[in-house]
C-alpha cells in the first residue's frame, strides 16, 4: 500500500507540474490531486523536495537496474537519458525551480552507486584500496553528472545516443588502466620512489 500511495504522490506532482512551476505548488495541492490529506503526505515524505528525490531516485534505479556491469554501462547511461527525456516536463521543471547543487546531489547519489559497481568488477584480483575505487568512480560521476546537467539546462536536445557514444569513445579501457596505476604493489613503489 505504500509503494502505491508513493507511485501516487508521484503522478499528482507530474500532473501539477504540466500545469504550473516547482515553486508554486504546495502539499496541499499534490494532497487534493491524489485525493488524500496532507497527514497521508506527512507519513511518506517529509517535505516536496523529499518527494523529488525519492521519484529522482526510483526513476534513475529502473533506468540502470540491469545495467550495472562494464559491458551494459553504456546502455545504462543511455537510458538514464532517455527516462530522463520521457519525464522531460518534471526533470526540466526541476532543474529550474531548485538549486543545481541539490540536483547534482540527486543524480550524483544514484549514478555514483552505478559506477562504483563497474569499478569493483573491473577491479577484480587487483590490490587497489577501496579509497582509490571511490575516487575513480567518482571522476567518472563527476564528468557524467556534469554531461548530464549540462544537456538538461540545454532543453535536452542533443541525441542521447551520440553523447553516450562520445563518452564511451572517450574512456574505452580508462578504468582499466586506472585500477592499474592504482594497484597498492605499484603505487606504493611509485610513492617511494619519488
Amino acid at each position: 500500500m505504500s509503494q502505491i500511495t508513493k507511485r501516487a504522490l508521484e503522478m499528482s506532482l507530474k500532473n501539477l507540474l504540466l500545469q504550473k512551476p516547482l515553486n508554486k505548488i504546495t502539499i496541499s495541492d499534490i494532497a487534493n490531486d491524489c485525493g488524500i490529506n496532507r497527514m497521508t503526505f506527512y507519513y511518506h515524505f517529509k517535505d516536496i523536495y523529499d518527494l523529488i528525490e525519492w521519484i529522482c531516485t526510483e526513476e534513475t534505479a529502473r533506468a540502470i537496474n540491469d545495467k550495472k556491469t562494464y559491458e551494459t554501462w553504456q546502455q545504462g547511461f543511455l537510458q538514464t537519458f532517455q527516462m530522463i527525456l520521457e519525464n522531460k516536463p518534471f526533470f526540466s521543471n526541476v532543474y529550474h525551480s531548485i538549486s543545481r547543487e541539490k540536483m547534482e546531489d540527486y543524480l550524483y547519489a544514484i549514478t555514483f552507486n552505478f559506477l562504483i559497481e563497474v569499478v569493483e568488477e573491473k577491479a577484480v584480483g587487483m590490490s587497489v584500496a577501496e579509497s582509490d575505487k571511490k575516487f575513480i568512480a567518482n571522476f567518472y560521476n563527476f564528468a557524467f553528472v556534469g554531461l548530464l546537467l549540462d544537456w538538461i539546462k540545454k532543453g535536452m536536445q542533443e541525441d542521447p545516443q551520440i553523447i553516450i557514444d562520445q563518452v564511451s569513445a572517450l574512456i574505452y579501457g580508462d578504468i582499466t588502466r586506472a585500477l592499474n596505476k592504482y594497484q597498492l604493489n605499484k603505487y606504493n613503489q611509485k610513492t617511494q620512489n619519488d
